[in-house]
């Protein structure tokens, strides 16, 4: 009842304040009252939440992430392109295994905490790899794949804790799904947006190992988040218990499985980006290194990034204003169908038609990576949303580790797809003759899922998809574990709270 008091006055607030402003002022005030009505609805830790982990650690972090391997991997370990792709995939074999990481945080709690334990642990592996990798001077390949490995295993472990909140929030608030995805979505993009803006010029200043030194700090955040964290201590916690929960917990999710409406989406999501194979590294190493091509220098190529995380956050901003109460099998078919064609821009840079044309590089390639950027934002967003919509009450985070774990093996079987195909055309660190024929090829599988839309629901997107069976069955075995956690505030007072 109090919760509903404060939610109607926040509501004549907002509306008297519309009242008195108009035209350019709901432009700056729009995002405020927004930001407001989330942290009122979901509690504004979980707010803070979501912007540390997906703003700070994977935004930010990411990005200075991004380009410090790059340039580490072609100028330190000197791995030719193909390599490298093969060596991005191990590094993102982590995330593979998200259901693991939210199996743990779920049912084997440390210490009496259940969630503390995990970002702690998280935050160290983050902080001792990078610094590891920052004050080596010749780090074999092995190791160095080790400490990244482990980086990325850290920033996975922090990401399930925060995408179980997005999932039970999703489950109990419906109509807020695609806003709090929304909400992710704008802070991933704005923390990658400066993040590439400042990565290049670090890369040029420090190197890439002394980038990586830099990103100890977020990992440092997300130590401070376990800190913080504010959840009741557990008395007498039986561990007898935990192969029993396990095995509750694995057959909740094979039942959750079997219906048709949860595993074609996932059938869908995994082909639609397993077949995009990714070929990152053979156009990173052509953009820096050709005689033919550009030579971007570090700055540059940190700045092309930026522009491509305003493309990333203009996507987010038009799916949230825009395209989010359209059907997900619609939706997905014009940005399915825009994604292959967007990638014939990259084709056209390659075969140098730009100059023909007479467009710079410089310029065509900035429009090149926000297009890009953008319809690759366009093409996650739905699926994110679908995703949130197909956990089950009860194991939320665990199940949505499930399905982000089977859109991470689509994009390992992207970079490993890409690294083959790089290999067979004999695209090396200076030999990028039949680069344009890999380009050509990942086109035409990129619009291969169009075959594969019937997987999709037709339904309204704001509707719950889950069969109403799974709902009654979870609800029998609830427990008060499955409460929702909240952050510690940090500050006295927040919106009288």
């Amino acid at each position: 009842m109090v919760e509903g008091e404060n939610l109607e006055a926040c509501s004549e607030v907002v509306e008297g304040e519309d009242e008195r402003k108009g035209g350019f002022f709901d432009c700056f005030w729009t995002p405020v009252y927004w930001f407001k009505m989330l942290a009122n609805e979901t509690h504004w830790s979980f707010v803070f939440g979501v912007m540390v982990v997906y703003g700070i650690s994977q935004g930010l972090g990411g990005a200075f992430n991004r380009v410090g391997t790059d340039y580490y991997m072609k100028d330190v370990q000197k791995v030719q392109p193909s390599e490298s792709q093969i060596y991005q995939g191990i590094i993102s074999i982590p995330w593979l295994v998200k259901p693991l990481w939210g199996l743990l945080t779920d049912l084997l709690p440390i210490l009496g905490y259940r969630r503390r334990p995990y970002f702690i642990l998280a935050g160290l592996l983050g902080v001792v790899s990078m610094l590891l990798l920052s004050f080596h001077e010749n780090l074999h390949i092995a190791f160095a794949l080790l400490s990244l490995t482990a980086g990325s295993a850290g920033a996975a472990i922090a990401d399930v804790t925060i995408d179980a909140c997005v999932a039970q929030n999703s489950n109990t608030r419906p109509y807020l799904a695609a806003d709090m995805q929304s909400l992710c979505a704008l802070s991933s993009s704005i923390g990658a947006l400066l993040g590439f803006s400042l990565s290049g010029i670090f890369v040029h200043l420090i190197g890439p190992k002394g980038v990586f030194g830099l990103l100890s700090i977020p990992a440092g955040l997300v130590f401070l988040v376990g800190i913080l964290l504010d959840e009741p201590f557990m008395f007498n916690f039986s561990y007898r218990q935990v192969n029993q929960k396990l095995v509750d917990a694995g057959k909740s999710m094979w039942r959750t499985l079997k219906f048709p409406d949860v595993w074609r989406p996932c059938v869908y999501m995994y082909l639609s980006i397993a077949l995009s194979i990714d070929i990152h590294e053979g156009l990173f190493y052509w953009y820096t290194d050709s005689k033919g091509g550009p030579s971007f220098s570090q700055e540059t190529v940190g700045f092309i990034f930026s522009i491509g995380s305003i493309g990333s956050l203009f996507g987010a901003l038009l799916y949230q204003n825009v395209l989010k109460d359209h059907p997900f099998r619609n939706l997905l078919f014009w940005i399915q169908l825009l994604f292959g064609l967007s990638g014939m821009l990259d084709l056209i840079l390659v075969l140098r038609l730009n100059l023909k044309l007479g467009m710079p590089d410089y310029f065509f390639i900035v429009i090149d990576e926000s297009v890009s950027q953008m319809i690759g934002r366009l093409k996650w967003m739905p699926l994110l949303v679908l995703s949130a919509k197909l956990c089950p009450p009860g194991i939320e985070g665990t199940f949505f580790a499930l399905l982000m774990s089977i859109d991470n093996a689509g994009l390992l079987s992207s970079q490993w797809g890409g690294g083959f195909v790089l290999h067979l055309l004999k695209v090396t660190r200076t030999r990028f003759d039949n680069l344009w024929l890999a380009i050509l090829t990942r086109n035409i599988l990129r619009v291969a899922p169009l075959g594969l839309l019937f997987l999709i629901p037709r339904g309204d997107p704001n509707a719950s998809i889950l069969p109403t069976e799974i709902f009654g069955a979870q609800e029998e075995a609830e427990t008060p574990e499955n409460e929702n956690i909240e952050l510690v505030a940090l500050v006295s007072s927040v919106d009288g709270k």
